[in-house]
């Protein structure tokens, strides 16, 4: 049934986007409820719905498809593996189609999500500062090498033992979402997939089957003769870290009518904001997102490294401004897409709220603001004890996308629930979200869903203020 037209928070945008300058903060009620509908075609651009006006809660809710019929070819099946063998020791090259067992030719009828990101193996291990003056490196630089040079290095580390992993800011959220969102009693599994760009040599093969395992289906076919896109990082005995990215093919999506297709049947599209960087996604990107829209999908930014959007700011303005639905980024990133007027995280995620319905702000051990029509909503750290903070974003990120799949009845909720995922991240050696912390994380959500029958009320110090 269609909502009056009262509720209609705004009218579609411009095609051409042009980010406006800071302006002067007013401040606004937040809505009890706004309410984001998915699985069915909608206004270009952005229409979005809203219940009364209040200071007693926020809701945020999403509507899903769970159907499944038999599709594309490329997926593994919706059972959840319990290995925790993302990241492998590696003696020797790895294997191309080692786990081309687990691909099966069922796929859902939509996707919860899809994201949209460079598909890069990680590799680390340690090193000491002789081994990068015999290969000629900076210690603590990152630079970009070319296939030659990748060679070269990965030879030199012949007889050490290190660690390969399907790595990647994006594919970090998307694992920890596809695992809060199996064996959950709150809803059927969640079908989490992935599209990028990945060569035909064997670490393509061993990108896909590690996401595979992990239950991310990722849909995209290698290139034929390509080379797939890696990051070697090397860490001394002083804990300093070294980065050589061979970008391959990761830094080329093309849109074509398969990638149209997958991003036609998603709720949820999420892209990487490391895709700005090349000319030759912006195409890309801007097409999915005129699809998404078309078939009703949200769409999620990432915004990933704060010289990205230096380097890039008009591109992503041009797609948030145009497109966007929910953007992540953390205190220093939401402070650059303001445009340097405010040194205030909470500052940032209200204005940048002006622009994108939902805005998630985190801001280290301070905690996060969710912003949402001019208002920072402030969530608490969870306590813990810091032990690697690498992933941490990402995984709060998938926090915040599950409650919004799991239809979380108030943005309070669904933040505390993304900063408990980050803390556990934070807590623990590695990016990723174990399987067993997945099911905790999971089930406690699910008791605050089934105990939240009303409204949370908000106090005056989670209302942000001017």
């Amino acid at each position: 049934m269609a909502l009056p037209s009262h509720l209609f928070l705004s009218s579609p945008p411009s095609s051409s986007f042009s980010p406006p300058p800071l302006a002067p903060l007013r401040r606004m009620p937040v809505s009890q409820q706004l309410v984001f509908s998915t699985g069915r075609p909608r206004l270009r651009h952005r229409c979005f719905f809203g219940g009364n006006v209040g200071h007693r809660g926020e809701c945020f809710s999403v509507t899903r498809s769970t159907g499944v019929s038999e599709a594309e070819s490329g997926c593994c099946g919706d059972g959840f593996r319990d290995e925790e063998d993302e990241e492998e020791t590696v003696d020797d090259e790895v294997e191309q189609g080692e786990d081309d067992d687990l691909l099966t030719s069922i796929a859902p009828e939509r996707w919860d999500v899809l994201g949209l990101g460079q598909a890069m193996v990680d590799f680390s291990g340690m090193v000491d500062d002789e081994f990068l003056e015999r290969v000629g490196i900076e210690k603590g630089t990152r630079k970009v090498v070319n296939h030659e040079e990748r060679g070269r290095v990965l030879r030199a580390m012949d007889g050490c033992s290190y660690k390969a992993a399907a790595g990647g800011s994006l594919s970090n959220t998307l694992v920890a979402l596809a695992r809060l969102g199996s064996r959950s009693a709150s809803g059927p599994n969640l079908n989490v997939a992935m599209a990028g760009s990945i060569g035909s040599d064997p670490l393509g093969g061993f990108y896909r089957a590690k996401l595979c395992r992990a239950n991310v289906n990722f849909l995209s076919k290698p290139v034929k003769d390509g080379t797939t896109g890696t990051v070697i990082v090397l860490t001394t005995p002083d804990a300093q870290r070294t980065m050589l990215a061979y970008q391959g093919r990761s830094s080329t999506i093309d849109y074509d009518p398969y990638l149209a297709s997958l991003v036609s049947k998603t709720n949820i599209l999420v892209i990487e904001g490391y895709l700005f960087e090349f000319p030759h996604t912006i195409k890309t990107i801007a097409l999915a997102c005129e699809e998404a829209h078309r078939s009703g999908a949200l769409i999620a930014i990432t915004a990933s490294d704060v010289s990205c959007i230096k380097r890039c700011y008009d591109d992503f303005w041009e797609i948030i401004g145009n497109y966007a639905d929910i953007v992540f980024a953390n205190s220093n990133e939401a402070i650059a897409f303001s445009g340097f007027s405010t040194n205030s995280p909470m500052s940032a995620a209200k204005y940048l709220s002006h622009f994108v319905p939902l805005v998630s702000v985190t801001d280290g051990p301070r905690g996060s603001f969710i912003g949402v029509k001019d208002e920072a909503i402030y969530i608490p750290p969870f306590p813990c004890i810091p032990v690697d903070t690498c992933g941490a974003g990402d995984a709060y990120a998938s926090g915040i996308l599950y409650g919004i799949l799991r239809g979380a009845s108030d943005l309070k909720g669904m933040g505390t629930l993304a900063s408990r995922v980050a803390a556990v991240v934070v807590g623990q050696q590695g990016t990723r979200l174990r399987v067993q912390d997945a099911c905790r994380l999971a089930e406690c959500f699910t008791f605050h869903l089934e105990s939240s029958k009303v409204f949370h009320d908000v106090g005056s110090d989670q209302i942000s203020s001017l």
